[in-house]
């Protein structure tokens, strides 16, 4: 039984490695379902539903940034740092802004409206430069 519980930690930790690495890899503000398909890729054997718990998991421990998009399926950053992103309307892609953090927005908005942070995501539209030509 200890042999079986070793194998389960093992595997788990495999697992959120992989899921990790690929976010790392592919630096693009993936999708879960692009994120196993890069993962599949190399180790058949995985599955969706354990890519998305990883990717959860990773979240929680705050290693990745779940980005949670209003129009579409949810999106997962490499950076966690604060920052704000832009989606373009054309080709769906998601880009970092390059720009300060507005100050005091938690602060502003509790004293506003009362709300208790618990985290934000800004997401600035628009089109890209490329679907822009």
């Amino acid at each position: 039984m200890e042999h079986l519980k070793i194998l389960m930690v093992t595997r788990n930790t495999l697992q959120e490695s992989l899921v990790f690495e690929a976010v790392n890899e592919l630096r693009n503000h993936a999708t879960a379902d692009e994120i196993y398909e890069l993962i599949v890729k190399k180790y058949p054997g995985i599955s969706k539903g354990t890519v998305y718990r990883n990717l959860n998991k990773l979240d929680r421990q705050n290693r990745i940034h779940k980005l949670e998009m209003p129009d579409g399926a949810d999106r997962f950053d490499h950076c966690c740092h604060e920052h704000y992103h832009i989606k373009c309307g054309k080709c769906g892609r998601v880009f970092d802004v390059d720009m300060d953090a507005i100050e005091d927005l938690r602060q502003r908005i509790k004293a506003t409206h009362g709300f208790e942070f618990t985290g934000y995501d800004i997401i600035f539209k628009g089109f890209c430069p490329e679907c822009n030509k």
